[in-house]
């Protein structure tokens, strides 16, 4: 009987790898257990990539979500069935957090920018992912280490807007008819954007609400 995170659950070593990103490039993080991914985690991506012109947006499966509860599909299902969704020439679906332990943000963004220097990386979340973002490990950190693109999720727009992040950091909010220059711009800076919406969820999904 294999266990979670055992080699059979890995995925092939070329998705654990970080993706390639050249100097000057604009990149979007784009992270999740994606368990399983949907056509709203989609539509998060494809609008990201249009409306903040980004040059690539990783598309980064976790190895386990800190908040939630470990469950369901293992780390190399996620990723395939990730990939099998978003086809977009540009969006580069990666698990490259496990191989380097990686288990919070903050790691993550620290690791990508060491690793590509010259590389403007910009965070990409939903907004019910805002709603809980204090929470998050050096949550602080995060916000003042990268520029943070927010988009609109169904029924999360009011909470987000009186998240604690949203209040801490409103004077750094960029109006989000700028939102193209954002992953340009130093940190703290951050904009919410509106677009095409789905209700899907991953926890709907998986008969869990």
């Amino acid at each position: 009987m294999k266990t979670r995170n055992s080699v059979a659950d890995l995925p092939p070593e070329r998705f654990l790898r970080m993706p390639h990103a050249e100097k000057g490039m604009t990149v979007g993080l784009f992270g999740g257990s994606f368990n399983p991914p949907h056509e709203a985690h989609l539509l998060m991506a494809e609008t990201a990539l249009a409306r903040l012109r980004l040059d690539r947006l990783w598309w980064m499966v976790t190895p386990g979500n800190p908040l939630k509860q470990r469950a369901g599909a293992t780390l190399a299902e996620r990723i395939e069935r990730s990939r099998a969704l978003a086809r977009h020439p540009c969006i580069e679906v990666t698990g490259f957090e496990a191989s380097h332990n990686v288990r919070y943000s903050a790691d993550t963004i620290a690791l990508a920018r060491a690793r590509n220097p010259g590389v403007f990386f910009v965070w990409v979340m939903g907004a019910d992912n805002l709603v809980q973002f204090h929470r998050w490990q050096r949550w602080r950190e995060i916000a003042e280490t990268v520029p943070i693109s927010v988009l609109d999720r169904p029924g999360a727009s009011m909470a987000a807007m009186n998240s604690v992040m949203a209040q801490t950091y409103e004077r750094f909010r960029v109006d989000e008819s700028d939102a193209a220059a954002l992953a340009r711009m130093p940190a703290p800076a951050w904009t919410f954007v509106h677009g095409p919406r789905s209700s899907q969820s991953s926890t709907r999904l998986r008969g869990e609400g």
